[in-house]
């Protein structure tokens, strides 16, 4: 059989899988019609440019993928977010050193995560921050019941003290105590869903919006986005509220004074929540402009005591996403910097 020098590139072009081939530089230099596909954008704005150019955003460690080329070794990730023209995508990544006339090149395999496997990987997430957010629930009773005999003893001995200059560190136990206990009952949160009404979550997040506004620096709007066929549904809107808020007050905090926080609502259809199939769910998304999300705690974002900020209890999403899952709901976010999304979904009907 003839060889046919463009042999490669044909059987490329006609992949199903989207492939990026990357020189030294991460300059892009051939990209396959799956992949301009998979990313939403043609191959003449991809080709010639690096790849940090064409994208708003990648989680791919970039460094590993020099470290990858210069030794000429491969690696896979098995999520990565990658972000077109603000749209985000979860890929999976699978990168092979390959030569092109003694020069080393990075080929780059793209496979767009399936349905049944985000499921899958959600579900599986889902269960380790109940096991953590029940672990520390544990503790928190185990550190309780002592507390409250602590505080009881510190009383006691403060009535028996004759000095007065000695209460003062008596008052300090109390005053401590309390703010544990205080802690500690965070910690512990809701534990069953309150009275269940029908209302409109509209009205809820136009509650939490005068909230904020209330103490909103003045570098900080708030857009809203509403999707009026939403129906009415059956909440316990205190806690729908407070789910809400935190997310909110979280976006604020984060922003360092001035940005747009954007309140979207939309109904969405035929949707996986929790591995239970629903014919119609409510989306609430709550998205801002600020720094986006540190890499390091996005996986753990849900945790108890997970917090970027200085000063923070890390309890906030943590007690959301519990509100949200006793309205059999899902909450998720994605991040990057410039964007960060919460995605509330909330069932209307099996």
């Amino acid at each position: 059989m003839n060889s046919r020098p463009d042999l490669p590139k044909l059987l490329l072009d006609n992949l199903l899988t989207a492939v990026i081939l990357l020189d030294k530089h991460l300059i892009v230099r051939y990209v396959n019609p799956a992949a301009e596909q998979l990313m939403g954008v043609s191959a003449r704005r991809l080709l010639d440019h690096a790849l940090e150019q064409v994208v708003d955003y990648i989680s791919l460690d970039l460094e590993r993928l020099r470290h990858c080329l210069i030794q000429g070794q491969g690696f896979t990730d098995n999520e990565v977010t990658l972000v077109v023209e603000n749209e985000p995508r979860s890929v999976e990544v699978s990168v092979i050193a390959v030569y092109d006339h003694q020069e080393q090149m990075a080929l780059v395999e793209l496979r767009k995560i399936d349905q049944q496997k985000r499921i899958s990987q959600e579900q599986q997430q889902h269960s380790q921050q109940l096991a953590a957010r029940d672990l520390v629930r544990g503790l928190a009773h185990e550190i309780k019941n002592p507390l409250g005999g602590l505080r009881g003893a510190a009383q006691l001995l403060e009535k028996a003290l004759p000095d007065e200059q000695l209460k003062e560190y008596t008052g300090i136990i109390i005053a401590q105590a309390d703010r544990l206990r205080n802690l500690v009952d965070r910690l512990l949160g809701p534990q069953r869903p309150g009275r269940h009404q029908v209302h409109n979550v509209h009205s809820v997040l136009e509650q939490v919006r005068r909230l904020v506004e209330m103490e909103l620096p003045p570098g900080i709007k708030i857009e809203r986005d509403y999707d009026p066929s939403i129906p009415d549904f059956e909440m316990e809107q205190e806690q729908l509220q407070q789910a809400f808020l935190n997310i909110v007050r979280n976006a604020v905090e984060a922003m360092h004074g001035h940005g747009t926080i954007k309140l979207k609502t939309r109904t969405v259809f035929q949707i996986t929540i929790h591995g239970k199939r629903y014919r119609l769910a409510a989306e609430i998304r709550i998205i801002d402009d600020g720094p986006g999300i540190p890499e390091n705690i996005r996986d753990t974002l849900f945790y108890p005591m997970v917090t970027g900020k200085d000063g923070g209890t890390g309890l906030g999403l943590s007690i959301a996403q519990n509100l949200i899952d006793q309205h059999k709901g899902r909450i998720e976010c994605v991040s990057w910097p410039g964007h960060t999304e919460f995605c509330i979904y909330l069932p209307l009907r099996k």
